[in-house]
């Protein structure tokens, strides 16, 4: 099996799997669109279609899934609608489940959950309307994610992560050399403001969150209006890792974010203090970025969707990218007890 984890995942194991799962799949499987996992839509004999995820394998532990799974169950008993996945069924006594309810399938070296098919259309994010709405939904999946916590998945709350990816890069030479030492310096100095606006915030609240919460993770019905499609990202972090990512940019987003807070706070409090925290969380997301590309590159459909990567011009492009964003949390923090959000 090739380092990816996913060299022995052919059509028929697939198949196979799901029919081990006692769903009967027509046989007709469509890959969408994911490089972190293998997601494919699935038509099964009965008329329903579903969406089967099969893990990359030595990513999220058992545990760490299992908790992805309940709280989407959570979610769909509180009516926040999410794509939360189904129970399964052993039919074929080489099929491991694991969950109460089992929605975790071990089968041929593969793990896989499965959910129903969500429609739907991307979120028009210029529509106050829309975002206010998408706020509210927000407001509600927090009001539960404060609940209780998670145990086993990661958690954003301070410059760990961003650590955490600057040694790895390190460590395996993932650097082009030439750039190393002005990228070191950069993501080292952008750590350290990182974790000066996280302390910068006494008595900070985290709770689980959507954790991955782009437009491409939304799906929206005229009707029904949001809902989401994918927790695999699910961590403990506060409240606006989930709102940062739905705006346009760094600069012209005010007026988005008023939106979107305004239906969150519909339903629970947003502490305002955490907008101090956007600019800190992409510069910790661009960091984690680039290790996990990195990391991934032993998989074949990396290196195809992103030739760019690892290049001397990457790097120094991110070199810039970084400088820029140490510049604008300096002036974030600097300006926090003067500007009112």
């Amino acid at each position: 099996m090739s380092h990816t984890g996913f060299a022995n995942l052919t059509p028929e194991l697939m198949l196979d799997a799901l029919s081990a799962a006692g769903l009967s799949p027509d046989g007709r499987l469509l890959q969408l669109n994911s490089y972190e996992n293998r997601v494919l839509q699935v038509h099964l004999d009965d008329g329903r279609v579903a969406v089967a995820k099969f893990y990359r394998p030595g990513r999220w532990t058992d545990a760490q899934i299992l908790e992805e799974h309940a709280f989407a169950h959570e979610l769909n008993a509180a009516e926040v609608p999410v794509a939360a996945p189904w129970t399964l069924h052993a039919a074929d006594a080489g099929l491991q489940l694991a969950g109460d309810p089992p929605t975790l399938a071990h089968w041929g070296g593969q793990r896989f959950g499965v959910t129903p098919r969500q429609g739907g259309r991307a979120p028009e994010l210029e529509d106050p309307e829309v975002l206010g709405w998408i706020g509210r939904f927000l407001g509600r999946l927090h009001e539960i994610g404060r609940q209780r916590r998670f145990e086993h998945r990661v958690s954003w709350h301070s410059a760990q992560p961003a650590r955490d990816a600057r040694d790895w890069l390190l460590a395996h030479d993932a650097v082009a050399p030439e750039i190393l030492p002005a990228w070191d310096d950069i993501a080292q100095r952008c750590t350290d403001q990182i974790q000066a606006a996280f302390d910068s915030l006494p008595g900070l609240r985290c709770l689980r969150l959507h954790g991955d919460c782009h437009p491409g993770n939304i799906l929206w019905t005229p009707d029904a209006g949001p809902h989401f499609v994918d927790l695999d990202d699910a961590m403990m972090g506060p409240a606006v890792q989930d709102l940062w990512m739905l705006c346009s940019d760094a600069r012209g987003s005010r007026e988005q974010l008023a939106c979107l807070i305004d239906g969150y706070e519909t339903f629970t409090e947003f502490d305002w203090r955490e907008l101090r925290l956007i600019e800190p969380l992409r510069t910790l997301r661009m960091i984690h970025h680039s290790a996990w590309l990195a990391r991934r590159w032993d998989d074949p459909a990396f290196p195809i969707a992103f030739p760019w990567f690892g290049t001397a011009g990457y790097w120094s492009d991110e070199v810039g990218k970084l400088k820029e964003q140490l510049s604008l949390m300096q002036e974030a923090q600097e300006a926090a007890n003067a500007t009112p959000w």
